[in-house]
C-alpha cells in the first residue's frame, strides 16, 4: 500500500494526478487537500508515503507548507509541482527540504519516474533543472533581485501583482492588513521599486505570476 497526498487546488488536476499513480500502483491509497489548512490538517493526523505538493494554492503558499511538513514530518518526501519557472522556485524547494521539483508540464512518465526514485530515497531533478542548478550555484548565473525576499514576502509580491488590494490579501494571508503592508514596504525597498504597478510589471517580467 502507498499512500499519496495531493496538494492542489484544481480538482480536475488532482483527478489526473490520481488516475496517473493509481494505473502504477494498483495499492493506492490518496488524499486531497485544495489548500493550505487542509494539507496541514492531513499532515498532522496521517502519514503519508508521499506529499506532492503544488507552490500556488490558497492560504499559506506552498513554500511555507513545505517548510512546515518538514517541520511537522522530516522523513516525509515531498514533490513539488509548479506551473512557474523552474529556476524561480526550485532552489528555495530543495534547501527547504524538497525531494523533488517538477514543472506541471512534464508528461505523465516522468512525473512517475520522479515519484518512484522520491519513494525509493532519492532526489529528482529534470535534466534541465539540472543545468540551470549547476549555473546558479557554480556563481555562473546572476542571482534576480526577488532571490532576497523571504517566502512570504514572495507571496505578498504575487498577490500585488494578481491585483488584490491590501485587504484581500491580509484575509488570504490570515494576517492583519498592517502586517501585509510592512511586508509590502519590504519587497519595495528590496526590489528598489514603489508602486503596485511597478511590483507588477516585474512579477510579470519575471513570471512570478500567470
Amino acid at each position: 500500500m502507498i499512500r499519496v497526498l495531493i496538494v492542489e487546488d484544481h480538482e480536475i488536476v488532482r483527478r489526473g494526478l490520481k488516475h496517473v499513480f493509481s494505473d502504477e500502483f494498483p495499492e493506492l491509497e490518496t488524499g486531497e487537500a485544495e489548500n493550505s489548512r487542509m494539507a496541514l490538517e492531513l499532515i498532522t493526523t496521517q502519514i503519508w508515503d508521499l506529499v506532492l505538493l503544488d507552490i500556488n494554492i490558497p492560504g499559506r503558499n506552498g513554500l511555507e507548507v513545505l517548510a512546515e511538513v518538514k517541520r511537522l514530518r522530516p522523513r516525509t518526501p515531498v514533490l513539488v509541482l509548479s506551473a512557474y519557472p523552474d529556476e524561480e522556485f526550485a532552489v528555495r524547494s530543495l534547501k527547504l527540504g524538497a525531494s523533488g521539483y517538477l514543472n506541471k508540464s512534464l508528461a505523465a512518465d516522468e512525473i512517475l519516474a520522479a515519484a518512484k526514485k522520491v519513494l525509493a530515497g532519492g532526489k529528482y531533478v529534470t535534466a534541465s533543472l539540472a543545468e540551470k542548478l549547476a549555473a546558479l550555484l557554480g556563481g555562473d548565473g546572476q542571482q534576480p533581485p526577488h532571490a532576497s525576499l523571504s517566502c512570504r514576502e514572495l507571496q505578498v509580491l504575487r498577490l500585488v501583482a494578481s491585483g488584490r488590494t491590501i485587504k484581500e490579501i491580509a484575509a488570504e494571508m490570515a494576517l492583519s492588513e498592517k502586517t501585509v503592508g510592512t511586508y509590502r514596504g519590504r519587497i519595495a525597498r528590496k526590489l528598489g521599486l514603489h508602486s503596485n504597478v511597478d511590483l507588477t510589471r516585474y512579477a510579470l517580467k519575471h513570471r512570478l505570476v500567470d
